[in-house]
């Protein structure tokens, strides 16, 4: 058969080559439904007299060319397009697979779709044709990884139906691993908070606990749920996925841990059974209507697909999400729009130091230009779309200088510079080479750090020498009110301090952030999602 079939990529021509592995299929034009096949591929004994049969379609089809190291999740992603898969059988040692659909409906738009569009897998085109048989009944104890990754598929796919509801019996997953996960993230070029982690493990089961922490300058997770059979979906659906395009990689390993002991609920750790804990230094405690709020939170942010990067699909309900500070990047591919532009600027006030300085707060602005026509505009260049994205949703409407400002996409791509010996007096600034970026370095703390604009401010880098009065005094100066101010227990080199207003604050953070405030300390000044 192999020789038969070269430039077509699909027909529905049956070959002796069709075989099994670890399974039973049946066939209403066959007797050998009742047979069972051997597990190992190598010994798959062929069905006879599949020749004859005629090409009738079926829900169950044949791929054929499978390159050796594809994976179960990929051959379903072939599927998925066309509508609900149902079963898949895996012949390692043959690389071929079979894939059965909900409906034989699916099955002949799929084998369409393939006879006009060669499908690939790696780089290989495959050929996909229908089977003889009308059903793929499957051994799970002989197929247990394939259906784990059908049930975490499915369930990712249907949302918020919980796996107990799917067709297949959660039995097909022996647990024998730790219900708890180690999570480690790679390419960390933009934040993943304990809440994104929530929400994309929630799909395969109750998450209880969490606890997150920086090893080896690496982000890193613990993650338990209340039965290793989740945690055994999760770990085969995501080990690999991308959270965001392109980034921010997770590497997924069972725990030697069979429990986690968290001591508080706050943005570093979090025990889902009980919200009663206290928050630690400097956090808040975990509000009630919050921790009520957290399976709402998962219809809010749905992970669209385990297949594709799990990028949070609704700007505006991720925006939502973020402005109520449990968020901290929408699911933005990283190309989109770097240039924003800035309107109802305060013109008396404005400089570009002022807008690099609060626009840094979500990213490392590149150039500033005020419209030297229209100096209540601006033009602000961001590092990349994620960061313009963050800053827009998080600072539109806010108020600056005594004035509401509007924050939109610019249809510019970037920010012109002056011409060579051209006064726009200082109207525009070139910030790429700045000392001041917080985000240059990847999987810096600076990106689990970010917040919408709050009243309170977090404050590090302060020195010895400096009390509590002197830092109260300088925020005074900035024409606003401090309310409360409280040093870290354990570290005095942080605190927080409470202003009257977010739009105080803002004001505050503008004026003080990268403050000397002497023996070689400049003052770091961020939102904080804290109260005091």
């Amino acid at each position: 058969m192999d020789g038969i079939v070269t430039d077509v990529a699909v027909g529905v021509k049956r070959g002796s080559d069709e075989l099994l592995s670890g399974s039973v299929l049946s066939s209403p034009n066959s007797n050998m439904s009742s047979m069972v096949v051997t597990a190992n591929g190598n010994d798959s004994k062929k069905f006879k007299g599949e020749d004859k049969m005629d090409g009738a379609p079926s829900r169950v089809l044949h791929i054929r060319k499978l390159p050796g190291e594809v994976t179960e999740t990929e051959v379903i992603a072939l599927g998925l397009p066309f509508g609900k898969v149902t079963n898949i059988l895996m012949l390692k040692g043959k690389n071929q697979a079979f894939l059965e659909l909900a409906t034989e409906e699916a099955a002949i738009t799929m084998v369409n779709y393939y006879s006009a569009v060669t499908p690939h897998l790696r780089n290989q085109p495959i050929y996909i044709q229908y089977s003889n048989h009308k059903e793929l009944k499957t051994d799970n104890t002989l197929n247990q990884r394939a259906q784990a990754v059908l049930q975490a598929v499915t369930a990712v796919q249907t949302a918020n139906t919980p796996l107990s509801g799917t067709t297949v019996s959660e039995s097909a997953v022996t647990p024998a691993q730790s219900p708890v996960l180690r999570i480690i993230i790679d390419n960390m070029y933009y934040p993943v908070t304990l809440d994104v982690l929530h929400q994309i493990f929630s799909k395969f089961g109750a998450v209880l606990k969490i606890i997150t922490f920086t090893k080896n300058n690496q982000f890193q997770a613990l993650l338990q749920y209340g039965d290793p059979v989740n945690a055994q979906q999760a770990k085969l659906a995501l080990d690999g996925q991308n959270i965001y395009n392109a980034c921010c990689t997770l590497r997924i390993d069972f725990s030697k841990l069979v429990n986690l002991n968290v001591k508080y609920n706050n943005d570093k750790s979090r025990d889902y059974t009980r919200p009663d804990l206290p928050s630690g230094d400097g956090q808040p405690a975990l509000d009630p209507a919050i921790a009520a709020a957290f399976a709402k939170e998962t219809s809010l942010l749905a992970v669209p697909g385990a297949l594709s990067p799990l990028a949070i699909p609704n700007a505006a309900a991720a925006a939502a999400a973020a402005a109520a500070g449990r968020v901290g990047m929408p699911g933005v591919s990283a190309g989109g729009n770097t240039v924003l532009l800035v309107s109802n600027l305060n013109e008396e006030m404005v400089t570009p130091q002022s807008l690099f300085t609060l626009f840094g707060v979500y990213g490392d602005v590149q150039r500033v230009k005020i419209l030297y026509n229209k100096k209540d505009s601006a033009l602000i260049q961001m590092a990349d779309g994620n960061q313009s994205q963050l800053a827009m949703n998080h600072l539109n409407g806010q108020k600056m200088y005594g004035k509401i400002i509007r924050v939109t996409l610019s249809k510019h791509q970037t920010v012109q510079l002056p011409r060579e010996g051209l006064d726009d007096q200082g109207l525009t600034k070139d910030f790429g080479n700045s000392p001041l970026h917080r985000f240059k370095k990847p999987g810096s703390k600076n990106f689990q750090n970010i917040f919408p604009p709050s009243a309170t401010l977090h404050l590090s880098n302060i020195p010895p020498s400096v009390a509590e009065e002197d830092l109260r005094t300088l925020f005074a100066n900035t024409g606003g009110t401090v309310k409360a101010f409280k040093f870290f227990q354990r570290d005095h080199k942080m605190a927080l301090l409470q202003m009257a207003t977010v739009e105080e604050a803002i004001q505050a953070l503008i004026d003080l952030h990268n403050y000397n405030l002497g023996e070689n300390h400049h003052l770091r000044v961020s939102f904080s999602k804290s109260t005091i």
